[in-house]
């Protein structure tokens, strides 16, 4: 059977779906996809931590789906922006993780990725799939990628009007 470790980006899906499709990451679709006939040996999803209810929530829905979670602070800067990602931590997970398994299952369409991909399927011989918004995904990861994924269909849910 087939051994995947699977790294979904959390930030990258949300803001890229949302300005693409209006829509949310449908996380249940995309785990049903990407382990048909496979061994999850690793599933890790990356967010930031806020602490607000809503998340703590979303979190344990990926906890029960099979996904470890790892938060990194949530940081807002004086001048208003923020940070909170997980680029080099999702880096040095795939490149461990890679030795372990058949193929990597990457959810993000952030090009500073593209090194990582190619280093990984040169030297552990594994494959790459890519999950990204078509039209929000750097052209170069797509390239880099065994297989590109777009994220349409039903890998979208629709935003509830009321909470």
């Amino acid at each position: 059977m087939n051994e995947v470790a699977i790294f979904a980006d959390v930030q990258n899906l949300y803001y890229t779906v949302k300005q693409q499709y209006q829509c949310h990451f449908n996380y249940g679709a995309f785990w049903e996809q990407a382990t048909v006939g496979r061994s999850v040996i690793k599933a890790i999803a990356y967010a930031t931590d806020k602490g607000d209810r809503r998340q703590i929530e979303f979190q344990k829905i990926l906890e029960r789906m099979g996904f470890e979670i790892k938060l990194t602070p949530f940081l807002q800067r004086r001048d208003g922006s923020a940070k909170g990602d997980w680029d080099v931590g999702i880096a040095l997970d795939m490149i461990d993780y890679a030795k372990q398994v058949d193929t990597i299952v990457l959810a993000s369409g952030d090009g500073d990725f593209t090194a990582v991909v190619d280093k990984v399927k040169q030297e552990s011989k594994v494959e790459v799939e890519i999950y990204g918004v078509p039209d929000l995904t750097a052209t170069a990861l797509i390239n880099s990628a065994t297989r590109f994924v777009p994220i349409q269909g039903h890998l979208l849910l629709s935003i509830p009007t009321t909470w």
